[in-house]
C-alpha cells in the first residue's frame, strides 16, 4: 500500500542522529515524527524572519502622504464588491 504522504531520504552526522533520537526517546516518539516536526518548526521560524524582513522593509519604506485611510478602503472595497459580475 502507498504512503499517505510523501517521504524524504536524509543522511545525518552522527551527533545530530543521536540528539534526535534522545530527544524522540524523551518524547517517546518515532525518529520520524520527531524530525518532521522539528522540520516544521524550523520551516515556521524561517517563514518568520523572512516575513519579518519583509515587513521592516516595507516600514521602512512607508510614505504616510501616499497611505489610504481606513475609511477609503472600505469605501473603494464597497464599490468592487458591489459591482455585477461579468459573465
Amino acid at each position: 500500500m502507498p504512503a499517505k504522504n510523501p517521504r524524504v531520504n536524509v543522511v545525518l552526522e552522527r551527533p545530530l542522529y543521536e540528539g534526535l533520537s534522545r530527544l524522540a526517546r524523551r518524547e517517546g516518539t518515532s525518529l520520524s515524527l520527531k524530525a518532521r516536526d522539528l522540520l516544521r518548526e524550523a520551516l515556521e521560524a524561517y517563514e518568520d524572519l523572512a516575513l519579518g524582513r519583509i515587513a521592516e522593509e516595507r516600514e521602512r519604506t512607508f510614505d504616510r502622504s501616499r497611505a489610504l485611510s481606513h475609511q477609503e478602503v472600505w469605501a473603494f472595497s464597497s464599490k468592487r464588491n458591489s459591482k455585477p459580475k461579468g459573465r
